[in-house]
C-alpha cells in the first residue's frame, strides 16, 4: 500500500500540497468548546497531529474553527455522521466540501443509495483541481455488543458479519473505508481489500484495564489495532485526558506506527 499522496489544501488563499498518510494516529478533540480544544493542542508543542471534529465541537465552535486548524497545520477527520435521505445528504456533503477537510463520515446504515449521493454531493463540491475528502462509513458504533445490535438494533448474527455487510456496501457505492472496531478489520480487508481504509476507535491502553473502557465495548489497545491491520486508529481520553498529553500522544503513535 502506498503510505502517502499529495493533497491541495487553502491556506489564507494560498495553494499548498501537504502529505496525505495512509497510516495515523488521528486524535478525537472531543471538547465542549473551540477554546479548551485550543488549549489542549497547545500541550502538544510542536506536533501537529491528524485530529478529529465531532458533532460537539463543530457545533459549538463551528466552520471558522475548521479553517483555524488549517491555517495551524492540521489534517481534519470531520465527524458528523450523516444519515438523512439521499437528497440532503448529498446537499449537505456539498457544503463540508468546501471546508477542505481531509475525511468526513456517513452512516452506512443510510443505504448504498444515500452513501452514493453523499460521494457525489462531496464531488460536487470539492473546487476544480482539489482532492475531495475521503468518505468513510460508521458500520457500528463501538459501543454496541452483539445482544445490543440483535436486539434493539434488530440485527441478526454477528457483529463482525454485519460490520462485513455494511464494509461491502460502501466499497460499492464508491466510498473510500470504513470506521470499525479493531477486530473487524482482518474480515474488512479479507471481503474489501486492503487499499480499503479502516479507521479505528475504540482504543484504550493496556494499563486502564476494564475500567478504562467506560462507553467502550469492541476495544483494542495501539499495538493490537496495528497487528490487525488497522489504517488509522482514532484516540481520545487516553490522550486528551493524560496527566502528560504529549507523552501519551508520541507512546501510542510509538506503538501504532514504529516497525
Amino acid at each position: 500500500m502506498n503510505n502517502q499522496h499529495k493533497k491541495r489544501v487553502i491556506v489564507n488563499e494560498d495553494v499548498v500540497n501537504i502529505d496525505v498518510v495512509n497510516k495515523d494516529v488521528i486524535v478525537a478533540l472531543d471538547f465542549p468548546s473551540r477554546q479548551q480544544a485550543l488549549a489542549f493542542l497547545d500541550t502538544l508543542g510542536v506536533h501537529r497531529p491528524y485530529v478529529k471534529v465531532g458533532m460537539e465541537l463543530f457545533y459549538a465552535a463551528g466552520p471558522s474553527f475548521i479553517q483555524s486548524l488549517k491555517e495551524r497545520g492540521h489534517q481534519i477527520f470531520l465527524d458528523l455522521k450523516l444519515h438523512d435521505i439521499p437528497n440532503t445528504v448529498q446537499r449537505t456533503m456539498g457544503v463540508l466540501a468546501g471546508l477542505g477537510v481531509s475525511m468526513c463520515n456517513v452512516h452506512a446504515a443510510g443505504t448504498s443509495m444515500m452513501m452514493s449521493a453523499a460521494r457525489e454531493g462531496l464531488e460536487q463540491g470539492t473546487p476544480v483541481g482539489f482532492v475531495r475528502p475521503r468518505l468513510i462509513a460508521v458500520t457500528q458504533l463501538t459501543s454496541t455488543d452483539q445482544w445490543r445490535m440483535n436486539h434493539e438494533i434488530l440485527i441478526p448474527g454477528s457483529v463482525e458479519a454485519a460490520v462485513s455487510a455494511y464494509a461491502h456496501l460502501a466499497k460499492e457505492a464508491g466510498l473510500d473505508g470504513v470506521v470499525c472496531s479493531p477486530e473487524e478489520v482482518s474480515a474488512i480487508h479479507k471481503t474489501c481489500g486492503n487499499e480499503f481504509l479502516t479507521v479505528t476507535p475504540g482504543i484504550r491502553l493496556a494499563s486502564q484495564g476494564e475500567g478504562g473502557k467506560q462507553d467502550q465495548v469492541r476495544v483494542r489497545t495501539p499495538k493490537e489495532a496495528k497487528a490487525l491491520g488497522a489504517d488509522y486508529i482514532v484516540v481520545g481520553r487516553p490522550i486528551t485526558g493524560a496527566v502528560d498529553p504529549l507523552a501519551a500522544y508520541l507512546d501510542i503513535k510509538r506503538d501504532f506506527l514504529e516497525e
